[in-house]
Protein backbone atom coordinates (compact mmCIF):
# COMPACT_ATOMS: atom_id res chain seq x y z
CA UNK A 1 0.00 0.00 0.00
CA UNK A 2 1.60 3.89 -0.95
CA UNK A 3 0.97 6.49 1.28
CA UNK A 4 0.74 9.93 -1.05
CA UNK A 5 1.95 12.15 0.97
CA UNK A 6 0.84 15.45 -1.07
CA UNK A 7 2.52 16.96 -4.67
CA UNK A 8 6.10 15.69 -5.22
CA UNK A 9 8.14 19.09 -5.57
CA UNK A 10 11.52 19.11 -7.35
CA UNK A 11 14.31 20.17 -5.65
CA UNK A 12 15.08 24.41 -6.86
CA UNK A 13 18.96 25.30 -7.03
CA UNK A 14 18.85 28.77 -5.73
CA UNK A 15 20.45 30.69 -8.47
CA UNK A 16 20.44 33.90 -6.83
CA UNK A 17 22.60 32.57 -3.44
CA UNK A 18 24.92 30.77 -6.23
CA UNK A 19 25.54 33.96 -8.47
CA UNK A 20 26.17 36.03 -5.39
CA UNK A 21 29.41 33.70 -4.24
CA UNK A 22 30.51 33.59 -7.35
CA UNK A 23 30.52 37.39 -7.59
CA UNK A 24 31.90 37.40 -4.54
CA UNK A 25 34.73 35.16 -5.21
CA UNK A 26 35.31 37.05 -8.13
CA UNK A 27 35.99 40.45 -6.32
CA UNK A 28 37.93 38.79 -3.74
CA UNK A 29 40.50 37.46 -6.25
CA UNK A 30 40.45 40.51 -8.12
CA UNK A 31 41.47 43.00 -5.39
CA UNK A 32 44.16 40.29 -3.76
CA UNK A 33 45.86 40.16 -7.28
CA UNK A 34 45.93 43.88 -8.12
CA UNK A 35 47.57 44.76 -4.47
CA UNK A 36 50.05 42.20 -5.04
CA UNK A 37 50.73 43.71 -8.69
CA UNK A 38 51.15 47.11 -6.63
CA UNK A 39 53.96 45.72 -3.84
CA UNK A 40 55.75 43.92 -6.42
CA UNK A 41 56.01 47.22 -8.95
CA UNK A 42 57.19 49.82 -6.22
CA UNK A 43 59.69 47.12 -4.48
CA UNK A 44 62.69 48.44 -5.76
CA UNK A 45 61.83 52.08 -6.21
CA UNK A 46 62.90 54.39 -3.36
CA UNK A 47 60.88 56.94 -1.47
CA UNK A 48 61.10 60.46 -3.51
CA UNK A 49 62.21 62.61 -1.26
CA UNK A 50 65.28 65.63 -1.22
CA UNK A 51 66.72 65.76 2.48
CA UNK A 52 67.00 69.55 3.73
CA UNK A 53 70.62 70.54 3.41
CA UNK A 54 72.21 72.43 6.69
CA UNK A 55 74.51 75.26 6.56
CA UNK A 56 76.26 74.47 9.73
CA UNK A 57 79.47 71.94 10.16
CA UNK A 58 80.69 70.05 12.81
CA UNK A 59 84.24 69.99 13.76
CA UNK A 60 84.76 66.59 13.99
CA UNK A 61 88.60 66.59 15.77
CA UNK A 62 86.90 68.78 18.41
CA UNK A 63 82.91 66.53 18.32
CA UNK A 64 84.01 63.72 19.59
CA UNK A 65 86.98 63.64 22.01
CA UNK A 66 88.97 60.42 22.97
CA UNK A 67 87.12 58.92 25.76
CA UNK A 68 88.61 58.00 29.32
CA UNK A 69 89.29 54.35 29.06
CA UNK A 70 88.55 52.59 32.51
CA UNK A 71 89.41 48.80 32.83
CA UNK A 72 88.09 46.42 35.81
CA UNK A 73 89.67 43.19 35.64
CA UNK A 74 88.30 40.16 37.45
CA UNK A 75 89.76 40.62 41.30
CA UNK A 76 87.47 43.83 40.69
CA UNK A 77 91.20 46.54 40.24
CA UNK A 78 90.79 49.52 37.76
CA UNK A 79 93.22 50.66 35.31
CA UNK A 80 93.79 53.48 33.42
CA UNK A 81 96.09 53.95 30.90
CA UNK A 82 98.24 51.22 32.14
CA UNK A 83 98.11 52.15 35.94
CA UNK A 84 96.25 50.48 38.53
CA UNK A 85 94.06 53.08 41.07
CA UNK A 86 92.58 52.19 44.30
CA UNK A 87 89.45 53.62 44.69
CA UNK A 88 90.34 56.75 46.22
CA UNK A 89 93.12 57.69 43.24
CA UNK A 90 90.04 56.83 40.90
CA UNK A 91 87.83 59.22 42.85
CA UNK A 92 90.21 62.12 42.71
CA UNK A 93 90.77 61.27 38.91
CA UNK A 94 87.65 61.20 37.88
CA UNK A 95 87.28 64.81 39.48
CA UNK A 96 90.57 65.93 37.79
CA UNK A 97 88.87 64.69 34.47
CA UNK A 98 85.43 66.18 35.03
CA UNK A 99 87.38 69.94 36.25
CA UNK A 100 89.23 69.53 32.72
CA UNK A 101 86.39 68.15 30.23
CA UNK A 102 82.91 67.95 32.16
CA UNK A 103 81.29 66.41 28.73
CA UNK A 104 84.42 63.78 28.22
CA UNK A 105 82.93 60.34 27.12
CA UNK A 106 84.12 57.62 29.49
CA UNK A 107 84.06 53.90 28.48
CA UNK A 108 84.24 50.89 30.74
CA UNK A 109 85.44 47.86 29.89
CA UNK A 110 85.12 45.40 32.21
CA UNK A 111 86.22 41.63 32.43
CA UNK A 112 83.77 39.18 31.44
CA UNK A 113 84.29 37.49 34.82
CA UNK A 114 84.23 40.92 37.43
CA UNK A 115 81.48 41.62 39.80
CA UNK A 116 78.59 43.19 39.24
CA UNK A 117 79.42 45.10 42.72
CA UNK A 118 82.68 46.38 40.95
CA UNK A 119 81.33 47.69 37.91
CA UNK A 120 78.71 49.76 39.62
CA UNK A 121 80.83 51.22 41.67
CA UNK A 122 82.68 52.82 38.97
CA UNK A 123 79.36 53.91 37.40
CA UNK A 124 78.45 55.31 40.58
CA UNK A 125 82.20 57.65 41.09
CA UNK A 126 81.12 58.80 37.70
CA UNK A 127 77.91 59.86 37.92
CA UNK A 128 78.93 61.38 41.19
CA UNK A 129 81.80 63.34 39.39
CA UNK A 130 79.47 64.59 36.75
CA UNK A 131 80.87 62.42 34.08
CA UNK A 132 77.41 61.14 32.45
CA UNK A 133 78.19 60.10 28.86
CA UNK A 134 79.32 55.96 29.82
CA UNK A 135 79.57 53.55 27.33
CA UNK A 136 80.56 50.05 28.42
CA UNK A 137 82.27 46.83 27.02
CA UNK A 138 83.13 43.70 28.07
CA UNK A 139 86.49 42.48 27.71
CA UNK A 140 87.86 38.89 28.37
Amino acid sequence: MRIDLGDDEQPEIGLIALIDCIFFLLMFFMVATSFKQKETRHKDKALPITLPRSSATLDLERAAPDPLVIRVDRAGDVVIGGDKLSIEALHERLRGEALRSPGRPVRIEGDGQASYQSIVHVLDLCQFEGLTNIAMRTRR
